[in-house]
């Protein structure tokens, strides 16, 4: 628990700062809350632009109102987290931070518990338990759970893909579902397949190691390679899916935007009794041949009105990675929209 002290009144000439002091209970985990060297306060102090000053399991926020009851918020969040058995780490702090301020500009409609503090739509499994970093990943894991079918639609790094994995993860543990397919169509972002070495597996693998590399986050490594081998988890190109009828099972297609309208209808009517289908894509990222129309946006206009269909889309500012990797998407989304726009630098024939 977090017992709160009342506010200092401001000093003479100083009504528009505020003065919020803070004592976490549990000495255990205020180490962790404020990180080492209170490198996690550090944080908040940047992107929030207050003051934030620890002694020993108290801290005090100093400066905007707005900016001092967003810290507060943020640190509850953490401090429940941990309370809960969970580590946070950098990340963590920011996505605390992105909630904190998504709540104050009325971007969610957070689930309030009976003390009053917002609760983030989270992900468990064996290995680990993840939760929402921003308003897109809340919504997005709330639709992974009541949704038959999610379009994930997005840049790099939003978590769209890991997240999806991570949902076919917990159902697989719970028994929702026997198996989980994972699938992303061969499609060369600027390489050729046939140049690399190995079989057909061999060559598809490298392409498909973002799932992998999910799925062992996720999931014990022995138990990965034992339901790989006994098909309880299938990894491959789209390509081996016509014909097929995936029941039972939570089916993921990942970088759908390469996928061509034939690919895209044929894998949708994949669908199955008793299963989940998670498709995810960046339409700004298309790797086919000039003049092919991507399956990923055509599906998105002929859906968009089907009921038990739900799309959420991830914006730059969404995205969970380096944060240079934010600055970067919406560095080419501008120089994109200017290239819209005649008389704009950056405008192309």
């Amino acid at each position: 628990m977090r017992a709160e002290r009342p506010a200092v009144p401001p000093r003479p000439g100083a009504s528009d700062m505020a003065h919020i002091a803070l004592t976490y209970e549990d000495n255990r985990l205020v180490g962790a809350l404020f990180g080492q060297f209170d490198q996690h306060l550090a944080l908040i102090e940047q992107r929030l632009h207050i003051d934030a000053r620890a002694r020993g399991n108290h801290v005090e926020l100093r400066g905007d109102p707005v900016a001092c009851e967003q810290a507060r918020r943020a640190l509850d969040m953490l401090y429940e987290r941990l309370q809960g058995g969970a580590e946070i780490q950098a990340s963590d702090v920011e996505g605390a931070i992105r909630m904190a301020i998504a709540q104050d500009d009325q971007l969610v409609l957070p689930t309030l518990e009976k003390k009053g503090r917002m609760s983030l739509a989270q992900i468990s499994t064996r290995k680990r338990t993840i939760h929402a970093r921003n308003p897109a990943q809340d919504a997005y894991m709330r639709a992974l759970e009541r949704a038959e079918l999610v379009f994930g639609i997005g840049p790099a790094g939003t978590g769209k893909t890991y997240l999806a994995v991570a949902h076919a993860a917990q159902l697989l543990e719970r028994g929702q579902v026997d198996r989980i397919v994972l699938s992303r169509p061969a499609v060369e972002a600027g390489e050729r397949l046939g140049f690399l070495p190995g079989d057909l597996k061999e060559k598809v693998d490298p392409y498909l190691r973002p799932l992998y590399d999910a799925l062992y986050d996720m999931i014990p490594a022995d138990k990965v390679e034992r339901s790989l081998a006994a098909g309880a988890i299938e990894v491959a190109p789209l390509a081996f899916m016509r014909g097929r009828t995936l029941a039972n099972c939570c089916v993921i297609l990942d970088e759908a935007q390469n996928t061509t309208s034939m690919q895209m209808k044929m894998f949708l009517t994949r669908l199955g009794e008793n299963a989940r289908m998670v498709v995810t894509g960046d339409p700004s990222q298309v790797d086919l041949p000039p003049g092919q129309k991507s399956g990923l946006v055509e599906a998105l206009r002929v859906l968009g009105d089907v009921p038990n269909i739900v799309t959420v889309r991830f914006e730059a500012k969404d995205v969970v990675r380096h944060p240079l990797v934010a600055a970067i998407v919406e560095a080419y989304d501008s120089d994109a929209a200017r290239s819209r726009v005649p008389g704009l630098p950056g405008e192309r024939a």
